[in-house]
């Protein structure tokens, strides 16, 4: 199975524009596709709760086998807004929501998991997700990455066609 990362911005952007908390639309953006540095430094214009998903890193694995393996690492940030950033009652209440929105992401990702149809959560592991707070006290953001990793057999056979010339 080939997936690229446009297959999972669009797996994401589908998450937001269904999610009853997020409700991403053309004339109404929730949904970015950013590095967490660009919003944290002053994204202005946003609107929130967001649902900004970062790019992925690869790498590959084989342990001595014959099924090589290639993880995606990424992120998803779920960022919300606090007018006074010295009322840490809002703050955790704000966290509490996002905690509870990123859960009915990760179950909806689960439940995808299970349908062939979606092919770019197939190789989702549960286990590799991790959650860490995350702000930026100028903007008074505040919110909660997600880190996870898919992990899929890759075919790694070496095709001479795709070469000027072999030394086979």
């Amino acid at each position: 199975m080939t997936t690229k990362f446009a297959d999972l911005i669009s797996y994401f952007q589908t998450i937001a524009e269904t999610h009853l908390s997020i409700l991403h639309t053309s004339t109404e953006k929730h949904f970015y596709r950013l590095e967490i540095d660009e919003v944290l430094s002053g994204l202005s214009d946003i609107n929130y709760p967001a649902l900004i998903l970062e790019a992925y890193s690869l790498s590959y694995s084989d342990n001595k086998s014959d099924n090589p393996l290639k993880t995606r690492s990424g992120a998803f940030i779920l960022l919300d807004h606090v007018v006074d950033p010295n009322d840490f009652d809002t703050i955790h209440s704000n966290l509490d929501a996002l905690e509870v929105i990123g859960d009915d992401i990760i179950s909806k990702i689960r439940k995808d998991k299970r349908d062939s149809t979606i092919k770019i959560v197939k190789d989702f592991k549960l286990d590799s997700v991790e959650v860490s707070t995350v702000s930026n006290i100028v903007g008074n953001d505040w919110g909660l990455r997600f880190e996870y990793e898919l992990t899929s057999p890759v075919p790694l056979d070496y095709d001479a066609t795709k070469w000027l010339s072999s030394s086979e």
